[in-house]
């Protein structure tokens, strides 16, 4: 597969092309249904398959003052290593900026998709829309395919649990700490990925080591506080843990939570190291403990909880 950043200069100019254009945030179910149906229409007719997607998320950049910022499931580095596994021939990464905003969503098909990368057959999602005030709708598609000679098709809705699968979706899901429900819509076990720094060393003088992970892209989502079982894939083996979200009240006055793993069997000095962390199953709250002993304890039954999930998982990853 090949990405091209910021620079549509660059673009390989091929009218045979299937396409479609959108944030694609979590790469979800949803969207891999569209990656799917674009790679059998392409296979059909010859053509290239073309995902545009947009670095920064445009809702961050068109954020008002004073709201929440928007947390996100992948970085843009993620989410090309899963277009490419979704079997996508090129991603282009526009730059989106306030500049890029004000573009119609006309101009935007007729100078990128049309005359810059070439478009046979254009995907687009259930109520997707994208360009100046979300103009870019499959009825603006219609009319411009029947113009100047491009398909439209839309792609129905995934529906996962009764519930319509969206990015949104999948947030809520995490943000509440129900990463099962997340994993059903992904298709994959939520995951984020960060570099293990020095942390204050509690853990191990307590004979519960862990890797305090930083995350890479400071506006990746976490779950929400708790404990988690979790697994790594470290030095080529799948490594299981438990993980605690939180602001480790017994032992900090802390408001921002941090994640931290204590994988159950290995012994190494991971300092350094990158990891990415999918996380299974959340298992309970954060709890401010009157003793460490209680806390030991409670650790003890997460562990064993820990080890009953581990069979499920191997059954889930070879599913």
């Amino acid at each position: 597969m090949n990405i091209l950043r910021y620079s549509v200069d660059e673009i390989p100019f091929n009218a045979k092309t299937a396409i479609t254009v959108g944030t694609f945030d979590g790469v979800h179910c949803g969207h891999q249904g569209i990656f799917s149906r674009m790679r059998e229409v392409a296979k059909e007719h010859d053509e290239r398959t073309v995902v545009v997607t947009f670095h920064p998320h445009p809702q961050i950049v068109l954020a008002k003052p004073g709201r929440e910022p928007l947390r996100l499931l992948t970085s843009i580095d993620e989410r090309c290593e899963l277009l490419e596994k979704a079997g996508i021939d090129l991603v282009v990464v526009i730059e989106f900026s306030m500049e890029f905003a004000a573009m119609s969503a006309e101009q935007f098909i007729r100078s990128i998709i049309v005359d810059t990368i070439g478009v046979q057959h254009f995907f687009i999602g259930h109520d997707h829309s994208f360009g100046k005030d979300r103009g870019g709708n499959e009825e603006l598609l219609q009319q411009l395919g029947h113009e100047l000679g491009f398909q439209v098709e839309g792609i129905p809705p995934l529906v996962c649990n009764d519930i319509v699968v969206s990015s949104t979706k999948v947030r809520n899901a995490v943000k509440t700490g129900d990463v099962e429900e997340a994993h059903s819509m992904l298709g994959r076990p939520y995951a984020v990925r960060g570099v293990v720094v020095k942390g204050d060393g509690r853990g191990r003088s307590l004979g519960i080591p862990t890797a305090n992970v930083q995350l890479m892209d400071e506006a990746r989502l976490l779950p929400a506080i708790g404990i988690y079982v979790v697994t790594s894939v470290i030095n080529g083996t799948t490594c299981l843990g438990m993980a605690s979200i939180g602001v480790r009240p017994m032992f900090t006055t802390d408001t921002v939570p941090t994640l931290e793993v204590n994988y159950l069997d290995i012994d190494m000095d991971l300092y350094g190291k990158t990891l990415t962390v999918e996380f299974h199953t959340r298992l309970r709250d954060e709890i401010n403990y009157a003793t460490v002993d209680e806390l030991l304890v409670q650790l003890d039954v997460d562990r064993t909880q820990t080890r009953m999930y581990q069979q499920l998982i191997i059954e889930r990853s070879n599913s």
